[in-house]
């Protein structure tokens, strides 16, 4: 008997061992970083390829584990049952209730776990090929368990396979940067940067370009004289030219082209050479998205295109500038003015300009204000009143308060912001 005893105690005790590893398994293969393992990969460790492989069927993975604890869990509870009852009698079925909650939480599952979510991507290395047997040979039970599990979930009305990949790629990059800046392992500049990236696929270039009242043009019927000392006078070296109309753009002017021709013709230019170094337009849908037309200027080494809409109306332009601006912040160079649109008061109030966009003033301060109405924080102030507001007038949106300080014309142009009180 006691040679009996003496043999249930030692497996248990490699049972509890076995549970501390699947425990600590579980916890390193889905707390590892997808990211660094295909890294890892790539270079060529093959532990971690395997990490890989493991990790990209998860239900696989997790059911072996989970099969594989459960049973050496039970074998080692059964066991101790057994040696409690010899012990004590009935009253060992409490003892070794008690006694394996104990052993089990301490030694099979906190133990381990503490160690692998504090060392995840060394433990799942390590771990790995041994995991990877236990998946292919549970991998028929494991299969048939899932199998009953889904029907019975869809007797209840649960599809599982409607649930799965909730949130894309996209999503999660950005729900780790948020996390990392949250946590201060991202610097704002930097995560302003990297979101940058991620909203390209969402704005579209009506969102980011230069809005058709604010672009300067060249009439193409106006003296030569005037046209060229209107462009080595203007801040920007690509301008449209038109004729009989605005909206009739009949080329784009490099101020670099102007000057060649001017210095070959002995500083003069004339309407001939100018219709010469005019380049063909191109235009875009203002629907296009960031994404798109980023690829399109590098594909055709282009830095200009002419933004127009569903009725070939003239919108405004954009730029190779533009896009990029959306990703690192303003870009000043030279010749751009320095005012800018945004002044923060003592009050911690902000005037802003009303065609300041909504999109820099959540950046700029981490706001959250809906862009989906308005590009603009004018457009949200007439958007959200169903008005147009004069000046003087104060509007209560959210938590915000505006207070409308000028307007020309239908167009609000200057407006103080009141942003909730930081808590």
């Amino acid at each position: 008997m006691e040679t009996e005893l003496i043999s249930a105690v030692i497996a248990i005790v490699f049972l509890i061992v076995f549970s501390g590893f699947f425990s600590g398994s579980e916890t390193s293969l889905t707390a590892t970083s997808a990211s660094n393992m295909h890294k890892m990969s790539k270079e060529g460790d093959e532990r971690a390829g395997l990490v890989e492989k493991l990790i990209s069927d998860p239900e696989s993975l997790i059911g072996a584990i989970l099969l594989g604890n459960n049973l050496v869990n039970i074998l080692a509870s059964a066991l101790a049952t057994y040696i409690f009852i010899e012990l004590f009698g009935e009253l060992g079925v409490v003892y070794a209730t008690f006694a394996m909650t104990a052993v089990v939480l301490i030694f099979a599952e906190v133990m381990p776990k503490t160690y692998a979510i504090s060392n995840p991507e060394k433990v799942a290395i390590k771990v790995a090929p041994i995991i990877n047997v236990f998946v292919i040979v549970l991998s028929p039970i494991v299969r048939l368990i899932q199998l009953i599990a889904r029907a019975t979930l869809r007797l209840f009305g649960i599809n599982t396979r409607d649930n799965q990949k909730v949130l894309t790629p996209h999503d999660e990059i950005r729900g780790a940067i948020d996390l990392q800046a949250h946590e201060g392992g991202i610097v704002k500049e930097h995560k302003d940067m990297l979101a940058g990236i991620l909203d390209l696929e969402e704005i579209s270039v009506e969102d980011v370009m230069v809005h058709r009242k604010n672009v300067e043009t060249i009439n193409a019927d106006d003296d030569i004289d005037d046209i060229f000392l209107q462009i080595v006078s203007s801040p920007y070296t690509r301008l449209p030219v038109w004729r009989d109309d605005p909206d009739n753009i009949i080329g784009i002017v490099h101020a670099k082209d102007v000057l060649r021709t001017t210095r070959r013709n002995k500083g003069e230019l004339c309407n001939d050479s100018l219709n010469d170094i005019i380049s063909e337009p191109w235009f875009v849908p203002e629907t296009t998205t960031l994404r798109d037309q980023l690829k399109m200027f590098l594909a055709q080494n282009a830095h200009f295109a002419i933004v127009v809409d569903e009725y070939g109306a003239l919108m405004g332009v954009i730029s190779l500038e533009d896009i990029l601006e959306e990703i690192v912040g303003d870009i000043a160079d030279e010749h751009d003015t320095l005012n800018s649109d945004v002044t923060v008061l003592k009050s911690g109030a902000i005037v802003a300009e009303g065609l300041t966009p909504i999109r820099d003033l959540n950046r700029q301060f981490n706001w959250s204000l809906s862009d989906e109405e308005a590009t603009t924080i004018a457009g949200y102030i007439i958007d959200e009143a169903e008005i147009i507001p004069l000046p003087g007038q104060e509007y209560k949106i959210g938590d915000f308060n505006f207070e409308i300080l000028k307007r020309k014309r239908n167009q609000i142009t200057l407006v103080k912001i009141h942003p909730p009180l930081a808590e």
